[in-house]
């Protein structure tokens, strides 16, 4: 099997490509260039019996109006090139696209058919960048993602004041925190590959969302260091912008169809996870 994998050299595409080569998969990387070389896209994309879609901005930063477009565009304009690129064959093909959980409303209980969706600038990218990928013709499948934790990527960003004893919930920590290990997120991805009945959207996150003030209690108890300095949000308003709000909001979600078609996670709590992190 050969899988085209986009943002391979990322905190999380560099995972995917270890694991699926460990499985005995084809990789095929995807690069910047490519997008910019439609032949060079289409080339690899029609090589591929499998696409995993990770090409995206990173969020985590200032959101002026200016970096707001590089977020949109990054998504929906590079998604749209690659749908073109499987439409443009007849091969029989699958791909995985990323969302986000920044769908959903904050801190209500939502899952993949029983949600609301939130108003926010995420919102609005997640539905667009979604419905870029439906246009496929092959087996679909949306990966909404939630906070990715693993040994790069937002935890070691945390991990340095955590370590000096310095760091502390955001706000009033009340915000809710879905996560995945990245390990399970790999196996998910797998499990969907395998089974091919499988199609629409499925939430990559735990089954036991938490709240960011019990995520710092946990990760301070693992690392056996104080967390007693809360970084106030108007910090972040001023550092972020409006992108601080995916900090400062929080999307409690659920894996109903992962669970409901016989996903075992490995990682469920927030404990087992900065455990298995951090020993």
């Amino acid at each position: 099997m050969t899988l085209a994998l986009t943002g391979s050299s990322g905190f999380v595409g560099s995972f995917l490509k270890e694991y699926f080569r460990t499985k005995g998969y084809k990789i095929i990387s995807v690069t910047r260039d490519d997008f910019n070389n439609i032949n060079s896209l289409n080339e690899k994309i029609s090589q591929a019996d499998i696409i995993i879609n990770l090409v995206g901005a990173n969020i985590i930063q200032r959101w002026t109006d200016e970096y707001k477009k590089i977020l949109y565009n990054s998504r929906i304009d590079n998604t749209k090139k690659i749908v073109e690129a499987i439409n443009s064959n007849n091969k029989k093909q699958t791909l995985l696209s990323t969302s986000a959980v920044g769908i959903y409303s904050d801190n209500e209980p939502n899952n993949e058919e029983e949600f609301k969706y939130g108003n926010t600038f995420l919102t609005k990218i997640c539905k667009d960048w979604e419905d870029e990928a439906q246009k496929a013709n092959a087996r679909v499948l949306i990966c909404r993602f939630g906070v990715v934790l693993g040994n790069g990527g937002a935890l070691k960003k945390m991990l340095l004041p955590f370590k000096l004893g310095l760091g502390g919930r955001i706000g009033d920590g009340k915000q809710s925190f879905s996560y995945i290990h990245i390990c399970d997120l790999a196996r998910a991805y797998d499990y969907l590959i395998q089974n091919d009945m499988l199609r629409g959207v499925f939430n990559f996150c735990s089954p036991h969302s938490t709240t960011n003030e019990i995520y710092t209690q946990v990760l301070s108890h693992t690392l056996n260091r104080p967390a007693i300095f809360p970084l106030p949000v108007f910090v972040l308003k001023v550092a972020f912008g409006e992108g601080s709000t995916v900090l400062t909001n929080g999307q409690n979600v659920y894996p109903k169809k992962l669970l409901d078609n016989g996903f075992k996670f490995k990682f469920e709590y927030i404990e087992e996870v900065m455990a298995d992190l951090l020993k």
